[in-house]
């Protein structure tokens, strides 16, 4: 049984040697953009518009202080915006002219939309915008397209973040999306394996149980038989041989499906699961083996039954009988199949001791197991006239694809 690929993360836009460096220096990205920002600060100080006032280093040094908090925006985003908040106003009121591009102002407010609480980023950025249209109505000159553009640029930034905000939370979405299904699909598997291994097991446990049961019997009464009728202890030992050789290569199928192996050749091709219509030899077999006298009585009309449910009333049956013969002590046994419209009903009756403690206890389990797992059910305990009872009913394949939808 193959493990399930695992399913697949989202992939990165960016190359895997950026992303793996990326997250791993953040102040050494933040710090750069801070240096860019410096840089872009300090080309209004040294290539002053002609005509404008210079900026003097005063300005300077309130323009550096709206790039070097940038370098610190990841690790505290909040203390980042409100220390660029009052350097860039201070900035435009004290030096004509005022920066030509707030570009601290852009980051900080790209920063906070994507990372801060949703009352914070909102507040931050309705505090930018009436800051700026108040320093601009202090300035002298401004044209409303100046207006236009510093606005712009600060909606634009804190766009820019709610998308990248967005796009990391379904990102992360995905990636627990796909956590969870990975998480399951190995759970499946467990099940799945678990499941298996019941079912290996309890096929084990009823071939096993019964060719045994059956090899002892016989090995029982063999040196009886081979003082009084030499011809019937050559029979017996015949049936021990045939008993022991179809284990065998019941056995030899389960483990070739264990191996996942096809086995070529006649001898070693995969034997046909048992069925329904195997239960009239089943119970000759013990019969005519055990010295119990069994009979199979059906009634009704045979439907069809998923192959599941074939093996499940074979075992069923086969288990049964085997408990009667072990732990039972009895003389008879009445094996009922009765069909109905929607199920099949299995009833194996003894007129042994009746139900003792710990008798056929994993027998009884496995066939409990197996009706439950076919969508039917199982009764067990002591007859109305003495003895011990089995009644088993199975849904037959149409109420079964019916229930599936």
């Amino acid at each position: 049984m193959k493990a399930p690929r695992s399913p697949r993360s989202p992939r990165s836009p960016l190359p895997p040697a950026l992303t793996r460096w990326r997250p791993a220096t953040p102040y050494v990205l933040d710090a750069a953009l801070a240096a860019l920002v410096l840089f872009a600060v300090s080309l209004q100080w040294m290539f002053p518009d002609e005509g404008d006032d210079p900026l003097s280093l005063q300005g300077w040094l309130l323009g550096a202080a709206t790039a070097v908090p940038l370098i610190w925006r990841r690790r505290a985003p909040c203390a980042t915006a409100c220390a660029v908040s009052l350097a860039t106003p201070a900035q435009a009121l004290y030096h004509a002219p005022p920066p030509d591009v707030m570009y601290g102002g852009m980051v900080v407010l790209y920063t906070m939309a994507a990372q801060a609480r949703p009352w914070q980023r909102r507040l931050m950025l309705t505090g930018w915008i009436l800051g700026v249209v108040i320093t601009m109505q202090h300035q002298s000159n401004q044209e409303p397209f100046e207006y236009a553009f510093h606005l712009m640029g600060l909606v634009s930034a804190y766009a820019l973040g709610v998308l990248t905000r967005v796009q990391r939370a379904y990102t992360a979405e995905l990636e627990d999306r796909a956590g969870r299904l990975e998480r399951e699909r190995a759970a499946d598997t467990a099940r799945a394996r678990a499941e298996e291994r019941a079912r290996i097991a309890r096929d084990m446990h009823d071939i096993l149980a019964h060719a045994v049961s059956l090899m002892v019997v016989q090995a029982e009464a063999g040196p009886v038989v081979v003082r009084k009728d030499p011809d019937r202890a050559e029979a017996t030992f015949d049936t021990i041989a045939s008993t022991g050789r179809e284990a065998m290569a019941q056995l030899r199928r389960i483990l070739g499906v264990l191996k996942e192996e096809a086995p070529t050749g006649e001898a070693g091709s995969r034997l046909p699961q048992p069925s329904v219509t195997a239960l009239p030899e089943l119970v000759r077999q013990v019969r005519q083996s055990t010295g119990l006298h069994a009979e199979l009585r059906t009634s009704g009309t045979p439907r069809p039954l998923s192959s599941d449910t074939e093996v499940a009333a074979y075992r069923v049956v086969q288990e049964a009988l085997t408990n009667t013969v072990k732990h039972a002590r009895a003389s008879r046994a009445l094996v009922e199949l009765d069909w109905a419209d929607d199920h099949v009903s299995l009833t194996v009756t003894d007129d042994g001791r009746g139900p003792s403690e710990g008798a056929g206890g994993h027998g009884l389990i496995g066939i409990r197991e197996r009706a439950a797992a076919c969508g039917g059910s199982a009764e067990t305990g002591g007859a109305p006239d003495g003895g011990f009872r089995v009644v088993v009913r199975l849904p037959v394949a149409v109420d079964r694809e019916g229930a599936l939808g």
